[in-house]
């Protein structure tokens, strides 16, 4: 199956029945009363999350969504069967914009949670309801309401608890395919990865969190280079950025603060990702001397960007294992500490920790 993060469809809710105009006709009564029943209303188009989800592929054969009309009404005050719901399953981390607008309508992120896309118009009222003292045998009856339609633009953005950045070949689908059941494709050439790929690592002792690889991020990805602004959408929601970095680059700094740079200038959320708790793995620690490593590390910390934030910088060997246990208890670390600042600012710092038992390895 393809992944697919971003799509536009089209919805329409149902119609709402007509009225009936209708008269009584019983025996020994000529003139029956108005006996017109009301329309049913119509379907609703609701969007609601399924967790073994986790892609918009099924939108890619159909945009157009329709709901079921209401049906009309009919006489002895009978009123018309409602238009059944068009309930369409989207994976948790849904975004719903306005195609024209851009805003953001509804955030999709709880198994089973829903959001009524387009709601059906009302069904009409029959002619049993417009009798009066001066017309007694109203011939009148309401048209069903039109139901809702929109153009809506669906983006998924992963829920994952660290994101993992870098650069083309940083190694980083390696690390996840070293510290979790993730299988992502691998090999010695840029651009492996070109979908974002999930797994949960499991510290043991009930204590796991789940890990985003992104695709790596090459200059100008804030810009669309490279579907650069494709992969950025998935970082939104991460609570810390896990930067890997080549350490047998001759430049790891420049590597490093191509990827930083990038994030600095992506637009599209509400504050910059930079901003976020972030921690880097100088990877390939086997490769360099001794001497080679040390200053390159020393390079590293020396950042601004480093320096400034009591960023944590751990050399590891993805290939050999080398310092990953010590790297998951910095990463858990962190996190913890995200989740005692979220809950004392009141917020829920464990969002993607309920998708761990259904979460699913994207292929």
């Amino acid at each position: 199956m393809n992944f697919v993060d971003e799509v536009e469809i089209h919805v329409m809710a149902g119609d709402g029945g007509r009225g009936c105009v209708s008269f009584r006709h019983e025996k020994f009564v000529p003139k029956g009363g108005p006996d017109g029943g009301d329309g049913g209303d119509g379907g609703n188009v609701v969007l609601k999350v399924n967790p073994n989800l986790n892609t918009l592929s099924s939108f890619r054969k159909r945009r157009i969504y329709r709901a079921v009309n209401g049906a009309p009404g009919m006489g002895a005050n009978r009123h018309g069967k409602s238009g059944k719901d068009l309930v369409i399953p989207v994976p948790p981390g849904t975004e719903v914009k306005d195609k024209d607008t851009g805003a953001v309508l509804a955030d999709l992120t709880q198994p089973g949670e829903e959001w009524v896309a387009a709601r059906g118009g009302k069904g009409g009222l029959g002619n049993s309801h417009f009798v009066s003292a001066t017309r007694q045998a109203p011939r009148y009856a309401q048209p069903g309401l039109p139901g809702e339609e929109r153009h809506i633009v669906l983006e998924l953005k992963l829920l994952a608890d660290v994101g993992l950045v870098g650069l083309p070949n940083a190694g980083k689908s390696t690390l996840l395919s070293v510290v979790t059941s993730a299988r992502p494709k691998i090999a010695n050439y840029p651009f492996t990865t070109l979908v974002p790929q999930l797994g949960v690592v499991d510290l043991g002792d009930d204590r796991s969190f789940v890990i985003a690889d992104i695709p790596g991020l090459i200059e100008g990805a804030h810009t669309g280079t490279g579907m650069g602004i494709e992969f950025l959408r998935h970082i939104e929601r991460t609570k810390v950025l896990l930067f890997v970095v080549d350490v047998s680059d001759e430049d790891p700094c420049k590597a490093f603060l191509t990827v930083w740079n990038e994030l600095e200038r992506f637009h599209r959320c509400s504050s910059p990702l930079t901003e976020k708790p972030f921690l880097i793995a100088l990877n390939k620690m086997d490769i360099p001397s001794k001497e080679e490593l040390q200053e390159r590390l020393g390079a590293i910390k020396k950042l601004p960007q480093v320096s400034s934030s009591a960023a944590n910088v751990v050399c590891i060997s993805a290939a050999t294992h080398e310092n990953i246990a010590e790297l998951l208890k910095t990463v858990q670390g962190l996190l913890s500490e995200y989740s005692t600042q979220s809950l004392d600012a009141g917020q829920d710092g464990g969002q993607s920790e309920r998708f761990l038992e259904t979460i699913t390895v994207l292929h």
